[in-house]
């Protein structure tokens, strides 16, 4: 598998409406159905939200990683998909993690907060490396954290 190894970046516009409490109850049930489904395709990642944005790192098999991403575009819960890389990878960065969530907290946004200081954090400024970089780091401290 690890020369049919892919890594893809996008980020999304959030269009899951209503109070935080059901934002938090759609962003649970995103991560719960996509940590089952992506452990049985062999996809990790990790997602991200902040700022009414959804920005995500997914790796495996190529044909796992083109699936799950044509499942997210067709969510409804997710606007304007924008991908910014997709390409070969030498070997996993979120080996641990089958869907993790980084980047929530109030600790989060200030570590990438001078990303977008006027907008918060706005995925459509950044590379697919940059964003690829952020969330691999977050994953890390929260790996460290524990």
């Amino acid at each position: 598998m690890s020369n049919d190894l892919h890594r893809l970046v996008y980020y999304s516009r959030n269009k899951v409406a209503g109070e935080p409490g059901a934002l938090e109850a759609a962003i649970n049930g995103i991560l719960a159905k996509s940590r089952a489904n992506n452990a049985k395709a062999g996809v990790t990642g990790a997602l991200m939200f902040n700022s009414g944005c959804f920005a995500q790192v997914l790796e495996g098999p190529r044909e796992a990683v083109e699936e799950v991403f044509e499942r997210i575009q067709q969510d409804e819960r997710h606007g304007d998909v924008s991908l910014l890389a997709f390409g070969p990878a030498e070997a996993r960065s979120f080996e641990n993690w089958s869907m993790g969530f980084v980047g929530a907290s109030v600790e989060d946004a200030a570590r990438y907060g001078s990303l977008g200081p006027e907008s918060g954090f706005d995925p459509s400024r950044l590379t697919g490396e940059a964003l690829f970089e952020i969330l691999h780091g977050l994953a890390l401290d929260e790996e460290n954290a524990d």
